[in-house]
């Protein structure tokens, strides 16, 4: 946990889920850059007495530090969303002062001042852009933050297409602000998202299937090369078996499963509400008359019941935001042994310098090499 301390008030803030050795904030420069703007005295305090909508929020270290104005946070994240409500709890603050939307929600329909926090996907910004558009005015004040290596040619092109007329600050400890003056005669293209596209026909059961994807999902518009790699070297399971796809995308793996088992009931879970969304829309067009599956935004499997799954199939990020981190895959590990029954079995893809491996042996006791090229590896870690 580390302070915060803003012209709004000095916060005690944290990630979700916290741990004590994390060592990233749950804010950054950006965060305070933005927080600075709005009640800098050369350029006139931002008047927030209308409605405040915060996209991107990435830990709740916005929407805590602006509870006051009674913003409503917009964002993708289950576990950005329990970082914001932990951090109001823990600093004393009314539960209801945000209103917390997911990005497959309704936004308001008249928003008076928009900041964004500028995701690490162009796409997730395009579409949340398009998304919001319309309750803007001529008088909304627009102000996106990001670091310098977060914003590109391409981010503020994107400003100007779909909010219009957008300059940028100079540069502050690395973070830089965007602002953007809404054009209500500007003419906006639908959004392009979601985006679909059909599978080849070497990847196993799923082959020729179609892939849904919400804008913000990990290589959103064809197959990554580790899923792919995994498709090819999933393992079989009759019978009645529980399944779970962790950390489940766009839905391919457990999609799967489902077709190479149709008696198997499949858990998709992930953290992303467009991820799901995704994964859902993938299910219902390619699954088999009567398979069975749920579908769960979540932290991990911590959701589900000790003992109650046969199979977790997990291709974890190792990406938190811009930072390169193995702690989410630490983190799904062990909810998927907890979730796991007596001889239940996680099967892992990752990047061979990963060294996943030796998490699994840590967690599991034990840990095997499933399949493996020269840059991936199937593990397999059995609950004994």
């Amino acid at each position: 946990m580390n302070r915060l301390t803003t012209s709004q008030g000095t916060f005690e803030l944290a990630r979700f889920p916290e741990h004590p050795s994390d060592p990233f904030r749950a804010w950054d420069a950006a965060d305070e850059y933005l927080l600075r703007q709005l009640t800098d005295p050369e350029t006139g305090p931002v008047d927030l007495t209308g409605t405040v909508a915060v996209v991107g929020d990435r830990w709740g270290a916005l929407a805590t530090a602006l509870a006051a104005h009674r913003p409503v946070q917009i964002g993708d994240s289950y576990l950005a969303r329990r970082a914001t409500q932990a951090n109001l709890d823990r600093n004393g603050l009314d539960p209801d002062a945000v209103t917390l939307l997911s990005s497959r929600d309704t936004p308001p329909d008249r928003i008076d001042v928009l900041l964004v926090r500028v995701p690490k996907s162009l796409a997730f910004l395009e579409d949340q852009l398009h998304r919001i558009a319309p309750a803007l005015h001529a008088g909304t004040v627009v102000i996106g933050t990001g670091m310098v290596k977060e914003i590109h040619t391409s981010t503020l092109k994107l400003f100007e297409r779909i909010v219009g007329p957008t300059r940028t600050s100079l540069a502050v400890r690395k973070a830089r602000l965007i602002f953007s003056t809404p054009d209500p005669e500007l003419t906006r293209t639908p959004s392009p998202w979601p985006y679909r596209y059909e599978l080849s026909g070497d990847v196993g059961p799923v082959s020729g299937r179609t892939a849904v994807n919400h804008a913000g999902i990990f290589c959103a518009e064809r197959l990554d090369v580790g899923t792919r790699f995994f498709l090819k070297h999933l393992p079989t399971r009759g019978g009645s078996v529980k399944v779970a796809d962790l950390g489940c995308g766009n839905g391919v793996l457990g999609l799967s499963a489902a077709l190479a088992n149709p008696d198997a009931h499949v858990t998709f879970v992930d953290e992303s509400y467009g991820a799901v969304a995704s994964a859902e829309e993938t299910f219902r067009l390619g699954a088999p008359e009567g398979a069975k599956a749920d579908f769960l935004v979540g932290d991990g499997l911590t959701e589900l019941a000790p003992g109650s799954l046969d199979l977790v199939l997990n291709n974890p990020p190792f990406h938190s935001h811009m930072a390169t981190t193995d702690a989410t895959a630490r983190t799904m590990f062990v909810s998927a042994r907890t979730a796991l029954r007596q001889g239940g079995e996680l099967w892992v893809v990752g990047n061979r310098h990963l060294s996943y491996h030796t998490h699994l042996r840590r967690i599991f006791g034990n840990c095997t090499t499933v399949a493996g090229d020269p840059k991936f590896v199937v593990l397999r870690a059995v609950k004994r």
